[in-house]
């Protein structure tokens, strides 16, 4: 007993060491630091920055932005005050509070999955190894940066919840659900996983198991922390009468085959929000798992595993068939399957896709000594090879922080113009308007999935004559417009332009009066316009710096 603690000590020891390794890029480069552009630099990072500058952290479920579109941003989608990440963000400077997060996450991630294997699904110290290996693996897959705990706190809340359901549970269990809430969000994660734990309930009531008063108060109180917590959700969903930018998403789009193809994609390859790289290593280890279990029929001594396999494959499904045309009757009908991603039940598939893979090592282990051999390697593969797909190695070709956001660039710019940020409105083209904002300008585009409907109308006057160009960028804003942007028929979807790039813009049509009518009066663009006369457009000076990736030209609207 003695040798198997301090095992296990030397073991979840060298596993944090990994994870402070993995990690230790973000501390010590900092700003230099390559990390993930998409849905992370491009939006979060700024939106953190702006509400803290804003005064209106506490605000009101009235209150608004008044640094972005003109102060028509409601304060609400910025999410809740009471959430751990706001704070490290307002406390810290941008690097420290994103390490801290990173570190926090993946650190809860890994005694959640360990507790939820060692407890309940990988029982004994005889597969100490497995469950402390896979543990390792699912703290270290590359998570969508925001979401904190949104996906990689879930079996820690499985473990809390299989802990009550069993009636074994102790303060702990529900101090694990008072605190979850405080760093996830339940649109990103936590609904789909609540709802699951609703079906699980009513499943042990079918199968004569009682009604578990306690199973079922555990999933109304994490429930209830969480209304609270989203308050902000909550009034906005409930309360707001005004149409918002999610009443044009549609959703329902693609042909049967279209679904089949993004079924098959999505198994093998994952989704950019819960990437859980399982298709060179867990995935044929879950498929040669499964061949064992079928060959030497194992169905009944292995049902756990079987269920997570069949379930993985369901998740896949009902992502991608989430997206099929057929569903356009229902949404029609009820408005609220297209404001509500309900496709998002694939968030599930990291806690799934791991939980699985510790089984499927398990169940090799046991064909022969040689076997245990080959499932510890595997392990140790997956491990590897998540730390090389270490962001610091995947995003070096992408700019570092420093130089995406430019701030030396971006004082010099502001320094120029020489008013108040507040007393005049910019907009951006070849570059994310984020980088705008983080540095403090008034912009009138942005990048939020909940703005009013009026305005995205609006802004499209502006824009109008370059997405009758272009059918890609039309649908991408008419169908969605999240990325409130000024989309240009010539660059379409790119909004990255570095400042070594030789392209021009031409053939520009912007309704310039459209845009001064919106108190626009700068334009920064990343690229030169050649006809930007014809756009009542000045260019009134170039801007370049060593720490930038970009290079602005500066344009006044005449």
């Amino acid at each position: 007993m003695v040798t198997e603690t301090k095992k296990e000590r030397t073991l979840i020891f060298f596993a944090l060491l990994v994870l402070a390794i993995y990690l230790s890029p973000l501390f010590i480069l900092q700003e230099n630091a390559h990390i993930r552009v998409h849905d992370n630099l491009d939006s979060n990072l700024a939106w953190y920055k702006v509400l803290a500058r804003s005064g209106e952290m506490f605000g009101g479920v009235k209150a608004v932005i008044p640094q972005i579109i003109n102060g028509q941003l409601s304060r609400n989608a910025f999410g809740t005050e009471y959430s751990l990440i706001v704070w490290l963000y307002a406390l810290f400077p941008t690097m420290i509070a994103y390490g801290l997060s990173q570190a926090l996450t993946r650190v809860v991630a890994f005694f959640g999955m360990y507790l939820l294997l060692k407890d309940h699904f990988l029982r004994g110290d005889k597969w100490l190894t497995f469950q402390i290996g896979s543990a390792l693996a699912f703290a270290l897959t590359p998570f969508w940066p925001s979401g904190m705990l949104s996906t990689l706190g879930m079996p820690f809340a499985l473990w809390a919840f299989l802990n009550i359901r069993n009636s074994e549970d102790t303060w702990k269990d529900y101090l694990v659900l008072t605190l979850l809430p405080l760093y996830s969000s339940i649109v990103l994660g936590f609904f789909f996983f609540l709802s699951a734990m609703g079906l699980f309930w009513i499943w042990d009531v079918i199968r004569g198991k009682g009604w578990n008063f306690r199973f079922l108060f555990g999933i109304a109180y994490m429930t209830g922390i969480f209304m609270l917590v989203e308050y902000r959700l909550v009034y906005s969903f409930l309360f707001s009468a005004e149409p918002n930018s999610r009443d044009e998403y549609f959703h329902a789009h693609l042909p049967f085959w279209g679904a089949v193809r993004l079924f098959i994609k999505n198994y093998l390859l994952g989704h950019t929000h819960v990437l859980t790289l399982h298709s060179l290593i867990i995935l044929p280890v879950t498929f040669f798992a499964i061949y064992i279990v079928l060959s030497k029929r194992l169905w009944k001594q292995e049902k756990l595993f079987v269920f997570f396999f069949f379930l993985n494959i369901f998740l896949s499904l009902w992502y991608a068939f989430w997206f099929y045309e057929g569903w356009q009757p229902l949404t029609k009908r009820f408005h609220f399957l297209d404001t509500f991603n309900f496709a998002r039940y694939h968030f599930l598939r990291p806690l799934v896709i791991y939980v699985g893979f510790a089984l499927a090592v398990k169940i090799i282990s046991q064909q022969g000594i040689e076997r245990v051999k080959l499932a510890k390697w595997l392990v140790v593969a997956q491990i590897v090879f998540l730390c090389l797909c270490n962001d610091e190695i995947i995003y070096r070709e992408k700019p570092t922080v420093k130089e995406f956001f430019a701030e030396e660039l971006f004082t010099d710019v502001k320094e120029y113009i020489g008013l108040k940020p507040e007393e005049y409105r910019i907009a951006s083209i070849g570059i994310h308007p984020s980088i705008a904002q983080y540095n403090g300008f008034f912009t009138i585009d942005t990048y939020n999935n909940f703005y009013p409907l009026s305005y995205k109308h609006q802004f499209r006057k502006i824009i109008e004559k370059e997405l009758a160009k272009n059918y890609t960028i039309r649908k991408y804003y008419d169908k969605w417009g999240g990325r409130c942007y000024l989309f240009t028929a010539q660059l379409g979807k790119r909004y990255m332009i570095k400042k070594d790039s030789k392209r021009h813009l031409k053939h520009l049509e912007l309704n310039t009066e459209v845009f001064k009518g919106m108190g626009g009066r700068y334009i920064f663009s990343a690229i030169p316009i050649d006809n930007a006369q014809q756009n009542q457009l000045l260019l009134e000076r170039i801007f370049e710096s060593k720490t930038s990736a970009w290079k602005i030209y500066l344009y006044k609207t005449m």
